[in-house]
Order: structure tokens, then sequence, then C-alpha cells
């Protein structure tokens, strides 16, 4: 499989980039460089993971689809087109591995996407990054 990027990052500096994410804060507004760099990284880290699992905390049901589906598909993966729209904030969970997607109504503040790469074996990559902008693959 092939991890190259534009910005001809290694495994271990997109890691360091992706680590500043502490998933605890929202995600960060940024700059379109910075989002280009964070994207390289985010692609390269999760091609060398099985699978992952996204978290979504969004306003809407809407921009929470919206980046369900746009990371999805920078991931490799078919996004669902079945779910329900509630009003306010909420959270999607989407299994990469097995397609299976939750969406429900989120009273918590956090904003952003969480991506938990998963791999099968110890010495895989098995991390998490976020709070990532929702916006990084529109």
């Amino acid at each position: 499989m092939s991890t190259s990027n534009s910005h001809n990052l290694t495994a271990e500096e997109a890691k360091k980039l992706l680590n500043k994410f502490n998933c605890l804060d929202i995600a960060p507004i940024l700059k379109p460089s910075e989002k280009e760099v964070i994207r390289d990284a985010l692609i390269l880290v999760t091609k060398l993971a099985d699978y992952q699992i996204l978290g979504i905390c969004a306003d809407t049901a809407e921009e929470g689809i919206l980046a369900m589906k746009t990371y999805s598909l920078a991931l490799g993966y078919e996004p669902p087109n079945n779910l329900l729209t509630p009003e306010g904030p909420v959270y999607i969970k989407l299994n990469g591995k097995n397609g299976l997607c939750y969406l429900d109504s989120y009273a918590g503040h956090h904003r952003g996407v969480l991506v938990s790469c998963q791999s099968y074996h110890e010495d895989g990559i098995n991390e998490m990054y976020g709070h990532l902008p929702l916006d990084l693959f529109v």
C-alpha cells in the first residue's frame, strides 16, 4: 500500500503533527495550508492502520453527516446515506471495518472529528487523533 504524500512526511512526522490534537479541545480553525498538511498526515497514518473508527461531534446533523461523508471518502470508506437528522447537536460514530454507523443527539460541548486508528497487530498504529476540524476534507 502506498503511503506517499505531497508534503513528503514520514510516519513519525505525521504522528507528531496529529498528536497536537489532544482529544480534549474543540477542533481549531486551520488555515488552508495547515489543513493540507494535516490531511496528508492523517491519510498517511490511516494507511498504516487496518481500519478506523470515526467519532464526530457537530452542531447539526447536516454538518456532522457532511463531515462523516468527506472523511469516509478520504479514508476509502463508503459512507452510509440513510441517517436520521435530529434537531440540535449530534454525535456520529462510524466503524470503518464493518460500516456500522450510529447517530444521536449530543449534549456535550466538543466539536470536531476523532479518528481512532485500529491495527490487528500490537506493533501497528492504535492511536486516536482529534478533535480534527469538521471541514478538513471539504
